[in-house]
């Protein structure tokens, strides 16, 4: 460590991250030497962010003793009771200084603006950040184009080069782009959109969204129709029964978690700054919507540490909360923004963006089930609080520094009230790898398991187990290692006989909670937040359209901004449909005879890097297409080998049957076994996804291979599980994170 860092860290007070956190920070976090080895400790990193965040203070008060600001801001780091978003952790004091976690951009309906939002959205991709967009105001397909005297494109294929840019863009390879894409229920091309991702390879570094109208919802719920609405002139082009869209929009979020929904006239009637102009658009989780050219500057408190005793501690909640809002405060500062317009319009509102992270872990060590009426009351309750002393901290900000300039004609700017420092202070963010710095469950999230297992070098296996579910464990005296092994492998805690029956009734996961539990809990955090909530409702597989429907209208009568859901399972494979006139029946088609095999085939071989070592993949065409194909691996016999000639017997059979080659592709690609995944040029998963990209290339030689993400699976670079975030994937073991 420095000297000079070593005279000011408070030295006693050591990072309390895990080992796990430790593995993330080392990959993803810490400053790298050119080799690619860590430049920095941990406690070095959080010096360098909070004396970087705490220098802000010198431009109001040139005698500002920063060295004490900075000490309060590492030592609330350190504590794992305060963390920022991942940019300003990763670029506070270092070259780049891009510190906000999402923009938003605008997109006008001209060549001009499209591909100056799609540089812009490069730009800020590979310093860091997340963009959102809505392609609302671009003229829908088919459209007149006068200046050339001919017809547009679209938004859904404008859509498309922005996703090809995020793809280019690795971002140093810290942070993947990641896109909100948002279209309004009334423009004309809403049912492309609303399937556009039926598709999965369409899209993939994009979140969708709809923005629902209360207009609409009416519509739904009388049965009537509504106008579509032409962006260029502001003409009504058609009408659509509302109910048949809204049966669309649950249909496609039933089978693939999207599209979400946004209630944009709710979130504009809390807009802070009609004046300024409309939102159209939020970050890419959704629980931040912006103004164009805005950017969103996020952090959150860790509940799990806000506990003395058996209740909450507001005391220290209430002392982290003020710290937290002069932290994210200081940022609109000290942030390196990648344009001026962006730099201007977030140090005019000054947004900041205040949640929690932890609550799970809270109601675990409060004895409350979550999703229960006491843990949505107590969820009322904290929130209304952070809430008040985020704004009494944000006053008090604003009587020292000024008010935020855009605060005259606000909807804050009323005879007698005191001014803000800041247009918003509160959003509950999905936290993702933060959360697993801190070392405690997502935003307010339930758990996903309690328990799994961590592969680690030389194919070793270890148990990593929620903290407080382990702590509870050691005290009750049911922590064996076939215990916490069997949870971790996905056993109920129901059916695990040496748990306790109280604290099976406490330590419940996303799946154990009702929807409407969910819904109930997202609503009570909104009440109270400035902003939006992230959450996703899980559904179990077995869950209806119906059970979508109504979760979709429950969050509009509770009052949510936003609704995100996720059925178990169902991005793992996709419905095949069979091309028909009816599109609700498939078309009857006569059945297939077996080809036979000729003598004589003619063919190419490929070589495929898996995680097995070389996989030779072997395709014959005979004059009617594809005929077969046979596998072989580097090393003869064992398992692996077996089972890609199974593979490959299955598909041959498919094919001489008269099945073409695109959707045995869909079923293979993706395929994630569990040993680490990402090999070779294509990234490849498994030996069975290696087939698959070897009858891509096969097929389409000139055509690149896009790399593919198993949501649901397992972690494309570590092999661990997956959780679903908000439209996104989170691997909690190395921290691989991935949108769309």
């Amino acid at each position: 460590m420095p000297e000079s860092a070593a005279r000011v860290i408070p030295l006693e007070i050591e990072p309390a991250f895990s080992d796990n956190a430790l593995v993330v920070l080392r990959k993803r976090y810490l400053r790298k030497h050119p080799d690619g080895t860590p430049a920095e400790t941990p406690k070095e990193m959080l010096w360098r962010v909070a004396r970087a965040v705490a220098e802000a203070d010198r431009g109001y008060d040139a005698e500002a003793d920063v060295d004490q600001t900075a000490v309060a801001f590492y030592q609330a780091m350190a504590r794992l009771e305060f963390l920022p978003n991942s940019p300003t952790l990763m670029n506070a004091g270092r070259e780049l200084g891009q510190l906000s976690a999402c923009f938003v951009l605008p997109v006008d309906d001209s060549m001009e603006s499209i591909f100056e939002a799609v540089k812009n959205t490069a730009l800020i991709h590979k310093s860091g950040g997340g963009t959102g967009f809505s392609f609302s105001r671009i003229r829908p397909k088919n459209d007149i184009v006068r200046s050339t005297s001919g017809v547009s494109s679209g938004p859904i294929s404008f859509m498309k080069v922005f996703d090809t840019a995020t793809e280019m863009i690795k971002q140093g390879g810290t942070r993947r782009g990641a896109n909100m894409g948002i279209l309004r229920v009334d423009h004309p091309d809403i049912l492309e959109f609303i399937s556009v991702k039926s598709d999965p390879t369409v899209l993939t570094n994009f979140n969708l969204s709809v923005a629902i109208t209360e207009a609409f919802m009416e519509a739904v719920r009388s049965d009537g129709e509504y106008d579509l609405v032409n962006p260029r002139d502001g003409r009504v082009v058609g009408r659509l029964r509302a109910r048949e869209v809204f049966d669309r929009i649950v249909d496609e979020a039933w089978k693939s978690g999207e599209p979400g929904i946004v209630f944009i006239d709710r979130i504009n009637r809390d807009n802070p700054t009609p004046h300024v102009g409309a939102i159209e658009s939020t970050n890419p989780c959704g629980e931040q919507p912006l103004l164009p050219y805005e950017s969103c500057n996020l952090g959150s408190v860790n509940l799990a540490r806000m506990v003395k005793g058996a209740e909450v501690d507001w005391e220290k909640l209430e002392e982290t909360v003020r710290l937290a809002v002069h932290f994210l405060d200081n940022v609109v500062d000290v942030n390196r923004y990648p344009l001026e317009e962006i730099a201007r319009m977030t140090r005019a509102n000054r947004k900041i963006g205040l949640g929690v992270m932890g609550w799970a872990d809270l109601l675990f060590r409060l004895g409350i089930r979550y999703g229960s009426d006491e843990s949505v009351a107590l969820a009322r309750r904290l929130m209304g609080f952070v809430d008040r002393v985020a704004r009494e901290a944000s006053e008090e900000l604003a009587a020292e520094r000024g008010p935020f300039p855009n605060f005259q004609g606000s909807v804050y700017d009323r005879p007698g009230a005191r001014p803000l420092r800041n247009a918003t202070r509160t959003t509950i963010a999905p936290t993702g790898t933060i959360s697993i710095l801190a070392g405690c469950s997502s935003g307010i999230e339930p758990v996903f398991s309690l328990a799994f297992v961590r592969r680690v070098l030389d194919g070793e296996e270890l148990v990593e187990v929620n903290p407080v579910f382990a702590e509870e464990a050691r005290q009750r005296g049911f922590d064996s290692p076939e215990v916490l092994r069997r949870i971790a492998q996905g056993a109920p805690l129901s059916e695990v006989a040496q748990v306790p029956a109280d604290v099976k009734e406490v330590f419940v996961t996303a799946h154990d909670i009702d929807p409407q539990a969910h819904l109930e809990m997202q609503a009570a955090f909104q009440e109270h937040t400035n902003n939006a909530v992230s959450k996703t409702v899980n559904f179990p597989r077995a869950a209806t359209r119906q059970d979508v429907a109504r979760a979709f209208w429950l969050a509009y009568e509770l009052g949510c901004k936003g609704l995100t859901i996720y059925r178990d399972g169902s991005r793992e494979s996709q419905v095949l449909v069979t091309p028909s006139s009816d599109p609700q029946k498939p078309a009857e088609e006569p059945p297939a005879r077996k080809r036979d095999r000729p003598r004589v085939l003619t063919g190419k071989t490929y070589q495929m890097q898996t995680g097995c070592g070389p996989l030779y993949v072997t395709i014959n065409e005979d004059d009617q297409g594809l005929f077969e194909v046979f596998t072989t691996m580097g090393k003869a016999g064992g398992c692996a080998a077996s089972q890609c000639e199974a593979i490959g017997r299955l598909v041959s059979l498919s094919w001489r049957s008269g099945v073409p080659p695109e959707p045995v592709v869909r079923q293979l690609r993706g395929i994630s076994c569990h040993k680490p995944a990402g090999f070779g040029p294509n990234r490849v998963l498994s030996c069975a996804d290696a087939l698959a990209i070897a009858v891509q290339q096969h097929l389409a030689p000139e055509q690149e291979i896009e790399k593919h993400v198993d949501v649901g699976g397992a972690c494309p670079e570590c092999g661990d599980a997956l959780e679903h975030e908000e439209g996104c994937v989170l691997c909690r073991s190395c921290g691989y994170s991935e949108c769309g």
